[in-house]
């Protein structure tokens, strides 16, 4: 199944990990990536640690867990390949639309920030995927 396929469909609750240049990890939650193409997923995000740390360090992992009792779900291992701060993009590309009035990105910048999908992994188990 494709990544856009993947994460069109599936429910769940995803966690995105990055680390600073010295090695300092922060781990925070994260909506479903928007993919881009089967190769490059991208997260709008505010200018908090994991958009720091990817600054100054561009490599991530994103953990996403399926709804259900079973641990179903992937790994994605990310490189940085680029950020803009256009806010229409930002706007048009969101999931969860919201009146101009209640916008975060009106108070506090926003960055889409656009990671190269560089291996998958199921959630459980050492089978993985170069891509």
């Amino acid at each position: 199944m494709s990544l856009s396929d993947y994460f069109a469909n599936a429910k769940g609750a995803g966690v995105l990990a990055t680390a600073d240049a010295k090695g300092n990890v922060d781990a925070a939650v994260y909506a479903r990536p928007h993919v881009i193409d089967e190769e490059t997923v991208a997260f709008i995000m505010a200018d908090h640690t994991s958009h720091g740390n990817l600054q100054s360090n561009p490599h991530a992992a994103y953990l996403f867990m399926e709804d259900g009792e079973a641990y179903a779900g992937k790994r994605l291992y990310l490189t940085k390949v680029r950020e803009e701060s256009d806010l229409e993009k930002i706007r048009a590309l969101r999931r969860r639309k919201v009146p101009p009035v209640c916008d975060p990105t009106e108070r506090e910048a926003r960055y889409l920030v656009s990671l190269r999908v560089d291996k998958t992994r199921r959630l459980v188990g050492d089978g993985g995927t170069a891509t």
